[in-house]
């Protein structure tokens, strides 16, 4: 009887020696070493194979296990990074968060900043989005005002940082994202009758977003709203700005005119349509929408920059 009890607890050392073996080769270190130095020779070689998961789990474990280390702050720089690539934006950003809080004056801080900013960037952006084109105009745009806001920190606090370039062009596209949502808003509003509210989200645009390829439309939206509302001298101030500035827009008839059935709104639609919700006339009215001409003109490399990014 003794001898096979001692024969079951060999085996079920046994078993648990392999399973201990088998959760170190799954984490990528060498059998029986788990050291500081092991953790983080096996996070290098993940992140270089894009072994993502295993990378955090190991700089997760190095950071529990030596929390004073000599790779404790390199690894929490490196577990941002390895969180972004994992398209897991919000742990990247708390991540990044965190070492701000613990290392303030760290000489690699900048770059957590610019994480902040990044894993805001990309915020969204899944499979779908990933691989075919998507107008991102039309979603949500709390990820892109986050993302700015996280941009700007970085260049306010460090102007000077090796990121701040790439930052800034960031910041350029967010602005012009933004913009282009409120005149995408304000086509919305036309369709669904509401001149007042289309109108005003084309004069925040001018007003905030000065030099973006939206300011085009954002002008010919307030033309066209405060014509609709019978608003005489608005509308005769925003086309003028719109035909001194922007003559080309294609609102504009041969003979200069302003074309207003450019865009009718719920105004141009039947009877029928407005009874039935739409459901038997499916067609909506073109939208507000010049970027083709206009965009170009404001990728130029020479383009000057809005004041508030010089």
């Amino acid at each position: 009887m003794q001898a096979w009890k001692t024969s079951v607890l060999v085996l079920l050392s046994a078993i648990l020696v392999a399973c201990a073996s088998t959760d170190e080769s799954e984490e990528g270190l060498p059998t029986g070493s788990r050291t500081e130095q092991a953790f983080y020779e096996a996070a290098q070689r993940q992140l270089k194979s894009s072994q993502w998961d295993l990378a955090i789990k190991n700089l997760r474990a190095l950071e529990d296990n030596f929390p004073f280390g000599n790779y404790a702050e390199q690894a929490q720089l490196e577990l941002i990074y390895a969180y972004y690539r994992n398209y897991e934006n919000d742990a990247a950003i708390a991540s990044a968060d965190r070492f701000i809080r613990l290392h303030p004056q760290h000489r690699n801080v900048d770059y957590a900043y610019y994480m902040k900013g990044l894993s805001s960037f990309t915020e969204g952006t899944g499979l779908f989005e990933r691989f075919l084109p998507t107008d991102m105009t039309s979603r949500d745009p709390g990820s892109a005002r986050e993302s700015f806001a996280y941009f700007s920190q970085l260049m306010a606090r460090y102007p000077d940082s090796r990121y701040a370039p790439d930052a800034q062009k960031r910041m350029i596209h967010l602005r012009n994202l933004l913009a282009r949502y409120e005149v995408h808003v304000a086509n919305y509003y036309f369709k669904r009758g509401a001149y007042l509210a289309a109108a005003n989200r084309g004069r925040y645009v001018v007003e905030n977003f000065q030099q973006t390829p939206a300011v085009p439309d954002a002008l010919a939206v307030m033309v066209q709203g405060y014509n609709l509302l019978e608003m005489s001298q608005l509308e005769a101030n925003a086309l003028r700005v719109l035909r001194t500035n922007y003559p080309q827009h294609p609102a504009f008839e041969d003979d200069g005119s302003f074309n207003y059935d450019y865009y009718k709104g719920a105004a141009g639609r039947s009877i029928l349509h407005r009874l039935t919700l739409g459901l038997f006339e499916k067609s909506d009215p073109r939208g507000f929408d010049s970027r083709e001409l206009y965009n170009a003109e404001y990728r130029r490399e020479d383009a000057p920059l809005p004041p508030e990014l010089m």
